[in-house]
């Protein structure tokens, strides 16, 4: 792990038995995308995300069937689980009562009554709440404002971002008047920029931990994108203390490019990483083919490990000195290096097999 000295000092909230904030690294989130009451399928999907790397799970709960469900998907497993509440408070203090480790919910479509019914009982049983903006939710009269600066990209971005963290801000006076501090915020957009601005004004604004997150990204590759963009932006910061990645994609996907953009920040160590050259006319192997190989069999290794895949000697291993093991194809096959130093000449056909045979190597060590 790589120390963020920008790092935000937030206080610590616990979900379950995860700590979140405190300037500790950002903690990946999940989603099921199945319906609870469906819970075979929930249990085994979270089950998939877990084994991704996910710490935290939430779950959509619809209806008072799937609130309901929520105890028997609780006795099978033991991961911290949040329950996503829109519109009924009835099912988040149903949630509760089931065994939910924390209640998210929205300011934009509850009332401040019955938010404050919500706390009273995550209160006497000990679970956080997330306070969850999103910009499509808040007061109609607020976004009929908004729509007058339609094309003023610049005010409209200023307002909306404004206007989230002051819906936020006074939720948040209003908990703290009754005595409840278990608080994790997130401001949320599908537009980037809104995102950005929102959580820069309200992490200088409270020390409560803010989790991150762009909504409605859509799929691959735009969604990638756009979630790459905007949590890093952020991130890089060293604002968010727990990220979820939002894609209409598989939601194992979605928790590999959490940590995917996490590594790339070097705020986590985890897995490999691949470097490759784009290619050009000095280019001598097939480069695209040979990090395709390596990176079906690569998936599964946990080691921080930078392996190097170049199209020629000018580019390997000059350009990818920070490599710890890599090639650089020649007419006839490659050559292998190692932390910079050049060790030996490799036929075409031996290229993958042998580099992965030193990686197995390296991780022995």
């Amino acid at each position: 792990m790589h120390e963020n000295k920008m790092k935000r000092k937030s206080k610590v909230v616990k979900v379950g038995d995860i700590p979140i904030g405190g300037g500790q690294v950002p903690v990946v989130q999940g989603m099921v995308k199945k319906d609870p009451i469906d819970v075979e399928s929930t249990l085994e999907e979270i089950k998939n995300l877990r084994q991704a790397g996910a710490k935290i799970i939430r779950l959509a709960v619809p209806n008072v069937k799937a609130a309901k469900k929520i105890s028997l998907i609780r006795e099978r497993t033991d991961i911290p689980l949040v329950a996503d509440i829109h519109f009924n408070y009835r099912l988040a203090l149903e949630a509760i009562d089931r065994g939910i480790n924390k209640v998210r919910i929205n300011p934009g479509n509850l009332s401040p009554k019955e938010i404050l019914m919500v706390a009273e009982k995550a209160k006497k049983t000990g679970i956080p709440l997330r306070i969850g903006i999103n910009s499509g939710s808040l007061p109609r009269d607020i976004l009929e404002k908004i729509s007058k600066f339609r094309n003023n990209r610049e005010k409209k971005t200023k307002l909306m971002a404004e206007s989230m963290v002051e819906l936020a801000l006074n939720c948040i006076n209003s908990l703290e008047k009754e005595g409840f501090e278990d608080i994790i915020v997130s401001l949320k957009s599908s537009d980037i920029p809104v995102t950005i601005m929102a959580n820069k004004i309200i992490a200088d604004k409270m020390s409560y931990p803010l989790h991150l997150g762009i909504t409605a990204t859509g799929p691959l590759p735009q969604g990638v994108i756009k979630s790459a963009i905007g949590l890093g932006s952020l991130l890089s910061e060293g604002i968010g203390d727990t990220i979820r990645v939002s894609l209409t994609s598989d939601s194992v996907q979605e928790v590999k490019l959490a940590y995917e953009i996490l590594k790339y920040l070097e705020l986590v160590p985890h897995g490999p990483t691949l470097i490759t050259c784009p290619t050009c006319g000095r280019c001598k192997g097939d480069v695209l083919s040979i990090a395709q190989k390596l990176l079906s069999k690569i998936d599964k290794i946990n080691s921080p490990i930078k392996i190097a895949v170049m199209g020629c000697e000018v580019n390997g291993p000059g350009e990818a000195m920070e490599a710890d093991i890599g090639i650089a194809c020649t007419k006839k096959g490659g050559i292998l290096f190692k932390k910079g130093k050049l060790l030996n000449r490799i036929k075409e056909e031996e290229l993958v097999d042998t580099l992965m045979r030193e990686i197995h190597l390296m991780q022995q060590d």
